[in-house]
């Protein structure tokens, strides 16, 4: 493993030929994998062994971005790569101007997983071992006060799906930072991934991350963003009505319990504290345009006086009519509607 240095001008001797050791001067070929933020991200072949690794080559006006990278790889070499489903760091060296990190090579991200099945939910057994995988890494990582601040699908690798099947390994450690040097309001965290104490600006640590892997997760087994992806308002708006969710959740096992002595009864289901929450919990309203045609309120029936009066509809929603939606109508709807469950939820919920 190349020797952690403190500073970048010691290594730019070696593409000058001061070590001829050094993996830049060394015959391969090279196949351009990717491009990121920081740099592009190559599969390169050594042509006297024929290994292959990859080579993360970042991009001019990124060293210090490199330089703090290659200083928590060097914490995380400490720990056993294969053990923590890590990454593992091979050696990092300058080569034309630009810093190069050598990493072993794995197979392909669980972003490109999924979009290759078209975001088909996993099953839960495939689920459960990623998780513990998953865990295991920030369990790793705590050990040595290391937060990786960046974790999502693109940075989660499948090692080799032929032959170890959902074997996975956490990667790109370009804006991980020690658990003290995280500073309270630091804006970290792609937007899709973001827990919530980073939006609102509260004291952050490791537990971020653990956020991230638990959204992840929701992820594999929805198939899709399970909070919108617009705006931190729409985020935060849709977290607010997680509860509802749980409420859902916890009647619908009611409803589907495979006994039929235990299973809830039509008047025990109408008092659900489901169907409470929309009488507790205060609605947030926008200003709304008119609609095309005046809904007409429907006359109520006689009510069972033992049976609880259900919530009450949403004119906009009973509306057959079509009306006008400004942009910001359809941000709100879109949180409603990041909350819905795929077709395949109530196959599942019995194993929940």
């Amino acid at each position: 493993m190349g020797e952690g240095r403190d500073t970048f001008e010691q290594v730019a001797s070696l593409s000058q030929g001061q070590n001829p050791n050094d993996f830049s001067l060394q015959k391969h070929t090279m196949d351009f994998l990717g491009e990121g933020t920081f740099g592009k991200v190559a599969k390169c072949t050594n042509l006297s062994t024929n290994k292959e690794v990859a080579i993360k080559i970042i991009k001019n006006g990124f060293n210090k971005t490199a330089e703090e990278e290659i200083r928590a790889l060097t914490e995380i070499s400490k720990l056993d790569a294969h053990k923590y489903s890590l990454v593992k760091f091979v050696e990092w060296f300058h080569y034309n101007s630009h810093v190069c990190i050598v990493f072993e090579m794995l197979d392909q991200s669980l972003f490109d997983f999924m979009k290759d099945r078209s975001s088909l939910p996993l099953f839960l057994h495939e689920i459960r071992a990623i998780a513990w995988q998953l865990l295991i890494s920030l369990k790793g990582l705590k050990s040595i006060n290391l937060v990786h601040c960046d974790i999502k699908l693109d940075n989660i690798m499948l090692v080799n799906q032929v032959s170890e099947p959902f074997r996975v390994k956490l990667i790109d450690f370009g804006l991980a930072s020690k658990t003290t040097d995280i500073q309270t309001g630091t804006r970290l965290q792609n937007i899709c991934f973001r827990a919530p104490e980073v939006i609102l600006g509260l004291p952050l640590d490791e537990r971020l991350d653990m956020w991230t892997v638990g959204y992840v997760l929701a992820l594999l087994y929805t198939g899709f963003y399970i909070l919108p992806r617009d705006s931190e308002f729409n985020i935060i708006r849709a977290m607010t009505k997680i509860k509802e969710v749980e409420q859902l959740i916890d009647l619908l096992k009611r409803m589907l319990e495979v006994d039929p002595n235990k299973r809830i009864s039509p008047n025990d289901a109408l008092r659900h504290p489901f169907f409470d929450l929309e009488k507790k919990t205060p609605k947030i309203s926008k200003p709304q345009e008119p609609a095309a045609v005046e809904v007409q309120q429907q006359p109520q029936a006689n009510e069972v006086p033992s049976v609880p009066q259900g919530p009450a509809a949403n004119p906009q929603e009973t509306s057959t009519a079509s009306r006008k939606r400004t942009n910001s109508d359809r941000q709100s709807q879109d949180a409603e509607n990041s909350l819905r469950f795929p077709p395949t939820f109530t196959n599942v919920l019995v194993n929940m």
